[in-house]
């Protein structure tokens, strides 16, 4: 996977997964919200950490300073 996340923004997903992952364990909601909230986290602390998003690649989105194709 080549990296497309980069800069400030992967930080800023790695702290906004684990935000919503806490709000979705220990927010007292129920049902689908405490799913989509648990769902949307994990999704944003695994983009973070691995530094790729398969959203920004169909956008054509590429905040990484890498050059394209390359590894990390």
């Amino acid at each position: 996977m080549a990296c497309n996340v980069g800069g400030i923004e992967r930080p800023i997903r790695i702290v906004l997964g684990i935000l919503l992952i806490g709000i979705g364990a220990f927010g007292g909601l129920t049902g689908a919200a405490m799913g989509a909230v648990l769902a949307v986290g994990a999704i944003a602390l695994v983009t973070g950490v691995i530094g790729f998003c398969p959203a920004w690649t169909l956008l054509g989105i590429n905040t990484c300073r890498v050059e394209a194709g390359k590894k990390l």
